[in-house]
């Protein structure tokens, strides 16, 4: 499906990330949590991938398609994608099959990103919630505090008792930051894995998903319900 839609608005996610509102215009887009879309310029020949940020819920009700999009430090994409209020771009998908199951077996969920890695899991922690009778937690890696994407909202859910929310930081920090420090590892995991029926879905850089699944999988979790994407 190729769509052309045109930004809603553009948020400040962290230094590093932009969080970009594309207007469905009435138009509907079923896509699964977890999956991705191609956005270019209008009529340009490049497109590049970015995960959906939001459960289909939020895009169904809100309407808009919310992706969050690495930007440099003059805020400019990595490959130049025009992101002015306004400015329509092609859309096409959705893509990916890394995706919430439709109908789950586990009552628990875990979620582990690394950076942009939240935007998936966003998604796909979003829809879970609105599953009755589940639990959910969230380990967030990002290299420094201000590069939590989305952090008012895990945080405000976290409160609300809806989630169990980790965050560690893999660079030095203020003496103000009292998460976590460092690589994550077993002590971070552990406490959000209840038991080795747990679903895990684990997004990030290539060595966070790997070690990743190598320490789920010493905690007893199968292979089978660890699903990864790396990037």
């Amino acid at each position: 499906m190729l769509v052309t839609l045109p930004v809603r608005e553009v948020l400040l996610a962290t230094p590093r990330a932009r969080i970009v509102r594309l207007d469905l215009e009435g138009k509907r887009f079923d896509y699964t949590a977890g999956q991705a879309v191609l956005v270019g310029p209008q009529g340009g020949e490049g497109r590049w991938p970015y995960s959906i940020a939001a459960a289909p819920e939020d895009a169904a009700r809100d309407g808009f398609l919310e992706l969050l999009v690495g930007v440099d430090a003059a805020g400019a994409t990595g490959h130049r994608l025009p992101l002015d209020p306004g400015t329509p771009l092609d859309v096409e998908g959705p893509v990916g099959t890394f995706t919430f199951p439709q109908n789950p077996d586990a009552q628990r969920f875990v979620f582990i990103a690394g950076g942009t890695g939240i935007a998936p899991l966003r998604a796909m922690l979003r829809h879970a919630l609105a599953i009755p009778h589940r639990e959910v937690g969230l380990l967030y890696s990002a290299r420094t505090p201000d590069e939590f994407a989305f952090q008012e909202e895990l945080r405000a859910l976290a409160r609300e008792g809806k989630i169990e929310l980790r965050q560690t930081v893999t660079r030095d920090s203020a003496a103000g930051w009292a998460g976590g420090r460092g690589r994550i590892g077993r002590a971070e995991i552990e406490p959000l894995v209840h038991d080795p029926a747990t679903l895990c879905f684990v997004c990030g850089p290539a060595a966070l998903v790997d070690d990743t699944q190598r320490l789920l999988q010493d905690l007893g979790v199968a292979r089978e319900r660890i699903k990864i994407e790396e990037w």
